[in-house]
């Protein structure tokens, strides 16, 4: 890919993507295989103002020797520098950027639960800074093509070939062409969601009800107050930034503990480095009581196993069978590209920004209103060609989705 339209890209990811603002610090976190894009990247956060540049790398062969070498106790012992850096950022709120480029299947062979336990173990530590930057830091997760991932969705061409081929798969999804101002079509993205969102709002569905012909068959209520986003967003301070590139999806959060019935998987799910297949949950009573995978059952159980809140859902996403991404046929193996080709759910937290009036609640009132909690956001794929969706309000039902696409 050449440095031009890498480049095009960048720009985007800073000025549209967080949408740094001047003197405001950019925190890149990337795998060191991605040394040269993060190189332009830097120069473009610097150009559009940013104060400075922190590069977090990481790199799957050496996570993968850790969790294959090291004790529990050395791999959940919080630093206090690492604690002191989180604490930092809580207080700075500088803008992220999370690029993902991992093999999806970088860490398959390691122990699944002493992952989960690992994280149960550090994430209390974290979690309070995590929750005092909530809505008030403009962050975004993008994508720069590793070998491995090229060759994981391109497997009959050579490495070379294959990341060529990725990289423009990845800039066709983010409205990056050579003729194009990518800045302008994402403002047009936002205006045209932004009228999806208000078209879905004005209904005050009580519940929804979901069904196809690979098995799902489910029902979730939505809050009073729950309210269905998409594209940009502001924090509390009142900057617009695209946390996601690309995006399809219409999203919300639903009612927690209250749904039931069958979720079934229609794309692979990579999981921390390891690949879930063929799998369903059963929900009741709003809870997850039965789950199997035909592929990565243990990553399943470590998941579904993390806390209270990870056999609750905490995020409702509609995606039309026919949109853009959906429509290239490229299976990607990474949930920031499948999830826009498919409607999904993600089991864990729910976004407080999908309910109304978030802006003056404190966590406990969120909390109380049906927000769920969950050491875990994690979004698996259920969207299929002849996926049914019916929204019900007062006991009238409306269709959302029929074939797969939007009825509204």
């Amino acid at each position: 890919m050449n440095k031009t339209m890498q480049r095009k890209y960048a720009r985007l990811l800073v000025r549209v993507g967080v949408n740094i603002q001047k003197g405001q610090t950019l925190v890149v976190r990337a795998q060191t295989e991605v040394y040269p894009f993060v190189e332009i990247l830097a120069d473009e956060a610097y150009k559009a103002g940013a104060g400075d540049v922190q590069i977090e790398w990481g790199n799957q062969t050496l996570t993968k020797l850790a969790y294959r070498h090291c004790t529990m106790t050395s791999l959940s012992k919080v630093e206090a520098w690492e604690e002191a850096k989180m604490k930092f950022q809580a207080d700075t709120l500088p803008a992220m950027i999370r690029l993902c480029s991992e093999d999806p299947d970088g860490l398959k062979g390691i122990n699944q639960e002493k992952v989960r336990k690992v994280a149960q173990r550090r994430y209390p530590v974290f979690k309070p800074y995590r929750e005092q930057m909530e809505n008030r830091y403009q962050w975004l997760v993008a994508a720069v093509p590793g070998k491995a991932w090229a060759k994981k969705v391109f497997p009959g061409e050579r490495p070379a070939a294959a990341v060529e081929k990725l990289w423009n798969a990845i800039l066709e999804c983010c409205l990056v062409t050579p003729d194009n101002d990518p800045i302008a079509a994402w403002e047009e993205k936002n205006r045209i969601m932004a009228e999806k969102c208000q078209k879905l709002n004005a209904y005050r569905f009580d519940y929804l009800e979901y069904k196809n012909s690979l098995g799902t068959d489910f029902r979730c209520t939505l809050m009073p107050k729950s309210l269905w986003c998409a594209g940009g967003e502001n924090t509390l301070g009142g900057t617009f930034f695209n946390p996601n590139m690309p995006t399809e999806e219409v999203f919300t959060t639903p009612w927690k503990g209250k749904c039931d019935g069958k979720l079934v998987s229609s794309m692979p799910l990579s999981r921390q480095g390891t690949l879930i297949d063929g799998f369903w949950i059963e929900y009741k009573d709003g809870k997850a009581v039965n789950w199997d995978a035909k592929t990565g059952k243990d990553a399943l159980d470590a998941l579904m196993q993390t806390d209270e809140g990870a056999l609750m859902l905490g995020e409702l996403a509609l995606v039309p069978y026919d949109s853009p991404i959906s429509n290239q046929k490229i299976l990607y193996y990474n949930t920031l590209f499948d999830e826009n080709a498919s409607c999904h759910v993600a089991v864990g937290s729910g976004y407080s920004n999908c309910v109304e009036g978030f802006e003056t609640m404190t966590k406990e009132e969120l909390d109380n209103l049906g927000v769920n909690d969950s050491q875990v956001h994690v979004d698996f794929m259920i969207g299929t060609p002849d996926m049914s969706i019916v929204g019900w309000k007062d006991g009238k039902a409306t269709p959302i989705f029929e074939n797969g696409n939007w009825a509204l």
